[in-house]
């Protein structure tokens, strides 16, 4: 049986050059890179070397880039360390971010009884820029943290709108750019962000790495403590053959970014109109100028087939999701369909299918195939 991988915003196969970069790294370049020595000195040079790799690729400098284990921990740490140490009293956020976000900022504001805002949201599940101005003309220190592109919906922000009223009103703006970064342009000197979180695994590097972007005199301070490392923000040994996939796998993605783009949208616009042909009562959730590789799918199905939809794939080689990797286990609607969608559809199968490069038009047609035999 041949097995179809359709959950890309789930996680991405890793490029054969970045196994490469890894495999030689772990064989010939085993030192601590906060040791003098040459081990040492060798190790240091290619962790230096991927940070200026990654900073030229969204146009900071290297002292932004912060490595970290994955975007959780750095959503983590730029959130507590706002309210902790930079003495933020209110955090302004949507029901719809990743609950990376969304946990965070709740366990903030039990711990330390600071405000948490939700900005409303528009039916397609973009956010509405009057409530959000509405929101800031609050008087409080304000950190607005909006994700750019939806892991479920695939629903884009006007980040550079976002971060200008955010600023006009002297907030500071935080986004999660998992899921779009390496799949579209960020420049973060033109966006003037002021946080920015990214994971390597979702742009074909490795699982268990990823970055923050912390502009300058940000003031935070470190979520743990140990060494020196990462200019004393985030201590412990740098893995550095992860490090330098991930900067691989970033060069990559910007490197063959528009031919790859083109590609990916060709393959979404094909599943939609094969989608039209044989389920004309299908929904698309969400915008429908979302990123070009997430589409998420209402499909005109009784509610008994709700529960059995993925094991049904799954049984035919076919992996998609009903939503967040990072919920899929769960029994529990999506908490961004349910904010997004009635009471009634909320309940009907709603498919994530996620797409790279490495997709073909078959794999489009393998799916269609099995959902029509469901």
């Amino acid at each position: 049986m041949r097995k179809i991988y359709l959950d890309n915003a789930s996680t991405t196969q890793l490029r054969p050059e970045v196994v490469a970069e890894m495999t030689k790294i772990l064989s010939e370049d085993f030192g601590n890179p906060s040791s003098t020595h040459s081990f040492g000195r060798s190790s240091k040079v290619l962790l230096e070397t991927a940070r200026k790799s990654i900073a030229k690729q969204i146009n900071a400098t290297a002292s932004e880039i912060i490595f970290t284990s994955c975007g959780t921990e750095a959503n983590n740490w730029i959130l507590r360390s706002a309210v902790k140490d930079l003495k933020v009293e209110r955090i302004i956020t949507s029901k719809i971010e990743h609950h990376a976000v969304l946990h965070t900022a709740q366990v903030l504001q039990s711990e330390f009884g600071i405000a948490v805002d939700y900005v409303a949201l528009l039916p397609n599940g973009e956010i509405d820029f009057t409530d959000l101005v509405e929101l800031l003309s609050q008087d409080k220190k304000t950190l607005v943290s909006l994700m750019h592109v939806n892991n479920e919906i695939g629903t884009v922000l006007n980040l550079e709108k976002a971060v200008r009223i955010s600023h006009d009103y002297n907030a500071l703006f935080h986004t999660d750019t998992v899921q779009s970064i390496g799949k579209t342009e960020i420049d973060v000197q033109h966006l003037g962000v002021d946080f920015l979180v990214a994971s390597a695994h979702k742009f074909h590097g490795p699982k268990g790495v990823g970055f923050a972007y912390v502009k300058k005199n940000s003031g935070l301070q470190p979520l743990f403590f140990g060494g020196e490392q990462e200019k004393g923000l985030r201590a412990g040994t740098e893995a550095v053959h992860q490090i330098a996939g991930m900067a691989r796998a970033l060069e990559l993605s910007y490197e063959h970014l528009i031919e790859e783009r083109n590609y990916i949208s060709g393959l979404k616009s094909y599943l939609i109109s094969q989608l039209e042909i044989d389920f004309p009562e299908f929904k698309l959730n969400g915008s429908e100028d979302g990123l070009y590789n997430i589409a998420n799918v209402l499909l005109p199905l009784s509610d008994d087939k709700t529960g059995m939809i993925l094991f049904h794939l799954d049984m035919k080689g076919i992996a998609v999701s009903r939503g967040s990797a990072c919920q899929s286990g769960s029994v529990k609607p999506s908490h961004v369909l349910a904010e997004i969608l009635d009471k009634e559809d909320v309940i009907k199968p709603s498919l994530r299918i996620s797409f790279s490069h490495y997709n073909t038009k078959e794999d489009v047609e393998a799916l269609m195939e099995a959902l029509r035999s469901i």
